[in-house]
């Protein structure tokens, strides 16, 4: 997505943008959350919006986007979905019938854990809804688990955006790069930072 335009919606529309364009994100993995979160966290240090109401509506964003394909997993065939993948529907959302057998794949050996660690990775994010839904893995379940994963992932970048200030794309960058070494590293430090400072109110 065009930075100017991903400006444009979050200042227009505020809390009500970042949710739209989470939201969008679960189903159109092209648009990098990675960059909107980046940004949000950016924007809170000169506007209106605050960090914990940041959070909140990219969470719950990336929740609606996580329940549309939940739903869509739980009315269509496997057979029918790979068809809509390897069509012209699938170039347009960038999905491959790949990339759902890989989904597929990460949801039947992780189980439970499936929905919440695969928030942390790139079109998985997306994806693992999917399978969840064909299963009939329990919604309730399915709610907390991804809002707890993504959680965790919209609260550490919006803070990443934030403390790198103007050099937040160069940040961003460098966590799009090396994927799932740069989460580990960055929810460690988070939790090893909040920690200390605790620590030091005492």
């Amino acid at each position: 997505m065009d930075s100017s335009l991903l400006t444009q919606i979050i200042n227009d529309y505020g809390y009500f943008g970042i949710a739209l364009l989470l939201a969008l994100e679960n189903v159109f993995p092209p648009i990098p959350s990675e960059v909107i979160l980046g940004f949000t966290g950016f924007v809170t240090l000169s506007s209106k919006l605050n960090i914990v109401g940041s959070i909140i509506a990219a969470t719950i964003g990336a929740l609606i986007g996580a329940l549309i394909l939940y739903f869509f997993g739980k009315i269509i065939s496997v057979e029918r979905l790979e068809r809509i993948l390897a069509g012209r529907i699938g170039k347009i959302l960038h999905f491959k019938p790949a990339d759902l057998e890989r989904a597929a794949s990460f949801f039947n050996r992780h189980g439970n854990s499936a929905v919440f660690f695969g928030r942390f990775v790139p079109v998985i994010r997306s994806l693992i809804s999917i399978p969840a839904g064909m299963a009939d893995y329990p919604l309730g379940r399915f709610i907390i688990f991804s809002t707890l994963g993504t959680l965790i992932w919209n609260t550490v970048l919006i803070f990443v955006g934030r403390m790198a200030g103007h050099a937040w794309p160069h940040v961003i960058n460098l966590i799009e790069s090396y994927g799932k070494i740069s989460l580990v590293v960055l929810v460690v430090l988070s939790i090893l930072g909040y920690f200390i400072y605790k620590k030091r109110k005492k």
